[in-house]
């Protein structure tokens, strides 16, 4: 019988969320932060605020953290367009428009040392700008379907994304029972193109 995770990883989370904090105590300047303890809002993207500490301007931050990939430094993330739920297809987090997500914090080249989390990156990403830049190359969620419907298991190349230096999808259709299809892309030219930014 397989052992039951979920409570070693409710405990990663909790730890994770603790690292990350002590992280926008150092590095956000400009920002004071919340972190959010509401399922509700949660469900709708919603991990962390950050208030301005002038305007009080509040921005939606959703985490999303490599906790699969730990002691790895990839240069990519996935990013979810679609999955299946009761054999039904639902729209990924990326262009879900209950979402009420700002920005995306990804936490990603997290290395443990004796069981505490000792480093990590943190990428912000402006989740409308990421959105308009996909509809510029001319990618919407309905194009985004259309590849699930389309294609097998694996990596596809999307025309117009170079998939070495930009991106590619990659449909995880034989491995996991979710079958999520994700848009894999290269964290280095998301900060290129001004829409993601390096907080440490």
């Amino acid at each position: 019988m397989k052992k039951s995770t979920f409570k070693s990883d409710l405990r990663k989370e909790q730890r994770l969320s603790e690292f990350v904090d002590a992280i926008y105590s150092k590095f956000l300047k400009n920002y004071h932060f919340e972190r959010i303890s509401n399922i509700k809002q949660q469900l709708i993207g919603v991990d962390v605020n950050f208030i301005h500490k002038v305007s009080g301007h509040t921005y939606h931050i959703d985490e999303k953290a490599q906790l699969d990939y730990l002691n790895e430094d990839l240069p990519t993330f996935a990013f979810e367009l679609s999955y299946l739920k009761r054999d039904k297809e639902k729209i990924g987090w990326l262009f879900d428009t209950k979402k009420r997500t700002d920005f995306y914090a990804l936490v990603t080249a997290l290395f443990e040392d004796e069981g505490e989390f000792s480093s990590c990156k943190v990428t912000l990403v402006n989740r409308q700008k990421l959105i308009g830049m996909l509809l510029d190359f001319g990618f919407n969620a309905k194009k985004f379907q259309n590849y699930r419907s389309l294609n097998g298991h694996g990596k596809m190349e999307l025309e117009g994304l170079h998939p070495k230096t930009q991106g590619y999808l990659y449909h995880s259709k034989n491995n996991k029972a979710e079958q999520p299809l994700n848009l894999i892309l290269k964290l280095d030219w998301l900060i290129e193109k001004k829409i993601a930014r390096r907080l440490i």
